[in-house]
This record gives C-alpha cells, structure tokens and sequence, in this order.
C-alpha cells in the first residue's frame, strides 16, 4: 500500500511539471526573426539550367494563361537574374528576378549590397511567390503596351521589357532571346486566337488601371537586382571576380560555366 501511495505522489509530481513545462512555452512562445526567410528547400547546391526551367516551367505556364506573359519570357528572365536559382537572393529570399522593395510592398525584407549599400529587397516563402509576384510587378502603366502583344511572342516582349526599363544593360533582349533559344523555352508557349486575347487583355489592362492610383514614382531606377559584365581582352574570371568582389566559383556557378574558360565579349551574372 505504502508503494503504491508513493508510486500515486510521483506520478502527480511528473504529470505537474509537466503542466508547468507546457504553461511556460505557451506564456513565453519563441519569437521569429523578422524579415527574413532562408532555404529553398527544393533545389539542391549547383542547380544546372535544366534543373532549373524543369522545377518552374509548370508555375510559368499557369503565370502565362492568366496574364499573356510568355512562359518563355518568365523563365528566361529567371534564369539569368537567379543565375539558375543559385544566387543568394533566390536561396535566401526566394527572390528569383532581384524585385526590390517599394513602396507598394507590405511583405518581409532582406537587405544585400546593390547600386547602394543595403538596398532592400522582396522576401517569399517560396519561389513560386516570386514568380506570382513578378507577374503582379508587371501589371503597371510603364508595361501595359506588352500585355497587347501575343502571348508567345517572346521576341516583342524581351524587346519590350528593355523599352519599358525593366533592365538597363543594353543587351538585355538579347539575352533573354539567347536563353529562350538556347533551351527552346518557347515550346511553354502557347498561342491563343482572337476571342480568348481580346478577353486576355481586358482583363489585365482594366488591373493596369485599377492599379495606377496606387503606383508609386520610383525615379527610372531600374527595379530589379543585376550586373552583366561583357568580357573585354585580357579579362580572367579572377580578375572580373576581383572587380565585383565575388568570388570564381560563385561566377562559374552562377552562369554555369563549365571551366574556367572565357570568350570575348561573352556575357557574365556578376551579382549575386
């Protein structure tokens, strides 16, 4: 009786700490760290561009009915502002096409060193938000004439995109129309007759409209993240490493370069 009173006593004693443990974690929950999200965990290290247009073709496609953007387009775009998912903004802020903070946005932040030092930047908590967004991003006056061209003309809209400022880098389009080809992103095209552009573009240019009260004036800064660098004579990937403080792998990773070989005037991701 004796050992079954004190078996009854410590059985109380666990079940109230216990319930002390549980109160304490309740009264005193952890506090997240703010604006910032890390990992994306469905990528591996050294992501290769097939891997790449593999993981997110499916996401651009459903971006391209809804709004006309070529699936090509998107992918191209991220492709080289991610350099195929491997840059830091992707991996740590699921930031795949460098979209900086503005007004307009309510979301977490993240700050990287870019025209000046820590510019702010869009954080997701995936990359499948990104591409949302980057559609969203899209849908104001300065783009609304692209939202008329057909949506598997990815030669207008690489044209356009750069037209419109999107990127500053004078070769943007052609970089874009390089990619697509490359990797024959336009078979994610998709054509559409008459009726279904007409009822496309309805749609998205009266989201254009609704949308211009609220835009805010951002001084033609461009409004997204990336450096291209044309290889000039004499350039080595650790003298170019040596000018935009990134190191060679880092370039090699982040345009798949297999060696360390460069061509003249061939075009490099230099930021991160």
């Amino acid at each position: 009786m004796k050992i079954k009173l004190e078996f009854l006593c410590l059985a109380a004693i666990i079940i109230t700490s216990c319930n002390t443990i549980k109160t304490a974690v309740k009264t005193n929950p952890v506090q997240k760290k703010p604006s910032r999200i890390l990992s994306n965990n469905n990528l591996s290290n050294n992501i290769t561009s097939e891997v790449y247009i593999k993981t997110f073709k499916d996401i651009a496609i459903v971006e391209m009915n809804k709004s006309g953007i070529p699936a090509s387009i998107t992918l191209a775009q991220g492709l080289l502002e991610s350099g195929s998912g491997n840059s830091s903004l992707a991996r740590e802020a699921n930031n795949h096409f460098g979209i900086k903070c503005n007004l307009e946005w309510k979301g977490p932040t993240i700050l990287r060193d870019d025209d000046n030092r820590n510019d702010c930047f869009r954080v997701y908590k995936t990359p499948q938000e990104s591409f949302k967004d980057h559609t969203e991003f899209l849908k104001r006056k300065r783009y609304a004439f692209l939202f008329e061209l057909d949506k598997n003309d990815y030669q207008g809209w690489a044209r356009g995109l750069k037209d419109a400022g999107y990127a500053t880098n004078p070769k943007y389009p052609e970089l874009l129309i390089s990619l697509v080809e490359r990797y024959n992103l336009d078979q994610y095209d998709r054509k559409e007759n008459s009726f279904e552009k007409i009822k496309r573009e309805d749609k998205v240019l009266a989201e254009i409209t609704k949308n211009i009260p609220e835009e805010k004036v951002e001084a033609g800064k461009p409004p997204v993240a990336m450096k291209i660098y044309e290889v000039k004579q004499g350039d080595t990937l650790y003298s170019i490493s040596r000018r935009f403080n990134i190191t060679v792998e880092d370039i090699r990773i982040l345009n798949n370069l297999p060696n360390e070989d460069l061509k003249l005037g061939q075009l490099l991701l230099v930021s991160k």
